[in-house]
């Protein structure tokens, strides 16, 4: 595993725990941060140890967002060419979008932790996560309103099939910050812990539950749920009857069915 920047990466079991570890700076998505979650991502896809992944913040706050600071040195390399500012900007707009898109395409499922800030940027990326899971410190805002532009890596897009269209324009017209409570009663996250050390400590429990499932199956049923964002059911059906085709082949379904019949824990080669 390689050395970060703005992360932390640990694995341990079949879990791999990626924490964005920059505290000082309340976890702002640095020009770092935006490159090493591709690399972070593209090596748990390759590697068939790690079956689930916990994504957390390092310190009191998940993550403020963008850092600042990148924009303004994008800013920086603007020329007088009203054309070749927009070439330029629309390309670096789609290099962040790919950063969370790799989270977001992952084969396994990620999981966030979110205490604290969980601002602009880190709602973009939170969306790209199969759940979401909140201390009852956590507070949301959808912030780029407040700064004069409309989210651009995710939220937009997101959102509507995790907390409904109408919930979400309110959200993005106002930029109101709201709490954990809130974000769970509009399915934003799915369960709220009292405090950090509880949050960390469940949402790792989930983890390694869905860890002990024949990885085969897991990462199956993630890319049939995933399917179905941008398809119809009759596409559905047809697509997870040519998967299973080939994946009913597997093991895994010997040993999980060996396994009921006697009541005994199965365990799933990697």
């Amino acid at each position: 595993m390689s050395e970060y920047q703005a992360f932390v990466v640990e694995l341990s079991g079949n879990v791999a725990h990626v924490q964005i570890n920059r505290p000082e700076k309340i976890n702002a998505m640095n020009a770092a941060f935006w490159t090493e979650i591709i690399d972070i991502f593209q090596w748990i896809d390759e590697t068939d140890a790690v079956r689930v992944v916990v994504l957390s913040g390092a310190g009191k706050h998940f993550s403020s967002g963008i850092d600042l600071m990148m924009l303004a040195s994008i800013a920086n390399d603007f020329g007088k060419d009203v054309g070749r500012n927009a070439r330029l900007l629309r390309r670096k707009i789609l290099e962040l979008q790919a950063s969370f898109n790799a989270v977001d395409t992952c084969r396994k499922p990620v999981l966030a932790a979110i205490q604290g800030y969980c601002i602009g940027g880190a709602i973009d990326l939170i969306s790209a996560c199969d759940m979401r899971y909140a201390a009852e410190d956590a507070q949301f805002s959808i912030k780029e309103i407040d700064i004069g532009m409309a989210a651009d890596v995710g939220t937009l897009q997101r959102l509507p099939r995790i907390i409904g269209d109408g919930m979400l324009r309110e959200l993005a017209y106002t930029g109101r910050q709201f709490g954990a409570e809130e974000a769970r009663s509009i399915g934003l996250v799915n369960r709220v812990f009292a405090d950090h050390e509880s949050l960390l400590a469940g949402v790792m429990d989930l983890a390694q539950q869905i860890a002990a499932k024949s990885p085969i199956a897991v990462t199956g049923t993630k890319a049939m749920i995933s399917y179905m964002r941008d398809h119809t059911v009759n596409d559905g059906l047809e697509y997870v009857a040519t998967w299973n085709s080939a994946m009913l082949q597997s093991n895994d379904l010997r040993v999980a069915i060996a396994a009921h019949m006697s009541k005994q824990k199965p365990e799933f080669v990697d």
